[in-house]
């Protein structure tokens, strides 16, 4: 092994396949160069982190003397908002979470989800219809981008005439994630602040305005909500909206754009999906595995010194959990480097596991099978243009920044 595998993974000339990085990497579980984070690259030891409560998320428990190259990344995303739940431990973290679960999903709100078929349908819709040239599309700009910025803005109650300027908050937001070596630092740091300021703004009057006038929106019912555990203050809930915008926005992004492109290079699955609608299901819990939108769980730290697979982590260390890689584990998988929507037993690490599992797993399940399903039914002969495309530089939620493909047509 490699001393420098760490900064080969987050070298983005590698950001088109880190596989086989990753495959190297599980040849030393627990991997630690002496002086950066301790990385954890197979599954049943990623599994088992991912549910031990001796693992904190909270960055405040990391010891000051604790490296980690991706440290700076995150402490972009800082804003003057409180941490969200999902930079929490218990208790903080399950009262927020199971608060703002409240009017998400079951059981106090069990059709939430299933409600926004009708909604996740008409939007797909529109944006297969005005997809223009069939010739050249760019599927992230054009389709996988503005899909999941439109349903947040229904999820949460942004009123439709107020969307443009949401899309424009929420792009500058989520680029602040992408490091861009070229740009300058100060004017990048800039925009990001400006943007956040004038979202947290603009959240905190519609927030105002809902507890006055409330409506069926989950902004309402988190803002006028009143559960065993009380309200909300408006800063913990504009924390958790704004968590809502950027995480679920940009985790569906890359779900979606990873997905057409893997059914791209599987014409025989585009094919078979095409025909029969309901395959999207399994074939969506198997891209999570093959191709997770969240690579790597960055600045987990023990409470405690834990021992895995004989190695003995100290408190207050920085860890990475590779997700990506525990998903390719062949101790876990059969043939893990194939593409097999058919697959039994996927239970992946795709949308983490454990109480940090991902909020808005189900809301990203059914808009990633509605968009790849329509975008098999209606696209004819559809076809890469470059392969591989071009990648964010993120290492962490790695996905393409383009998807240049080419049809002969696009069905009604």
């Amino acid at each position: 092994m490699t001393q420098g595998i760490l900064s080969e993974i987050l070298n983005y000339a590698n950001r088109a396949n880190p596989y086989p990085l990753y495959e190297e990497l599980r040849k030393t579980p627990v991997y630690h160069d002496g002086n950066g984070p301790y990385v954890i690259s197979t599954y049943y030891e990623i599994q088992s982190l991912l549910h031990d409560p001796r693992l904190s998320s909270d960055s405040r428990n990391l010891a000051a003397a604790a490296k980690d190259p991706l440290a700076e990344e995150s402490e972009e995303e800082a804003a003057a908002l409180p941490p969200s739940f999902l930079k929490l431990d218990p208790p903080e973290h399950d009262r927020l979470r199971r608060m703002t679960n409240r009017p998400f999903g079951p059981p106090h709100a069990p059709h939430r989800i299933d409600g926004m078929r009708g909604d996740l349908k008409t939007i797909v819709s529109g944006l297969i219809d005005n997809l223009g040239d069939p010739s050249e599309i760019d599927l992230v700009d054009q389709f996988s981008y503005p899909f999941p910025v439109t349903m947040i803005c229904r999820l949460l109650g942004v009123p439709r005439e107020d969307e443009a300027r949401f899309h424009v908050w929420a792009d500058t937001l989520a680029a602040s994630l992408d490091p861009d070596p070229d740009a300058d630092p100060n004017e990048r740091q800039k925009t990001t602040h400006d943007a956040r300021m004038e979202l947290g703004m603009y959240l905190a009057g519609l927030i105002e305005e809902r507890r006055k006038n409330p409506g069926e929106d989950m902004l309402s019912q988190l803002a006028t909500g009143k559960g065993p555990e009380g309200a909300m203050s408006t800063m913990e809930l504009l924390s958790t909206a704004a968590l809502l915008l950027i995480a679920g926005h940009e985790t569906t992004v890359n779900l979606i754009t990873n997905g057409m492109l893997t059914l791209l290079r599987n014409p025989d699955v585009l094919r078979q999906l095409r025909e029969t609608p309901g395959l999207a299901v399994p074939l969506v819990e198997e891209l999570l595995r093959f191709e997770p939108p969240v690579q790597l769980l960055p600045q987990r730290t023990p409470l405690t010194d834990i021992e895995v697979d004989g190695v003995t982590i100290p408190k207050g260390s920085s860890m990475w959990l590779i997700l990506a890689s525990g998903n390719r584990d062949p101790r876990r998988f059969a043939d893990p480097d194939r593409f097999d929507p058919y697959r039994k037993d996927v239970q992946h690490l795709g949308l983490g596991s454990g109480i940090h599992s991902c909020f808005g797993a189900p809301l990203a399940r059914l808009e990633a099978q509605t968009a790849l399903s329509e975008l098999a039914r209606r696209l004819e002969n559809p076809r890469l243009l470059e392969d591989p495309p071009p990648y964010r530089q993120n290492a962490v939620l790695r996905g393409p920044r383009h998807l240049r493909i080419a049809c002969d047509g696009i069905r009604s």
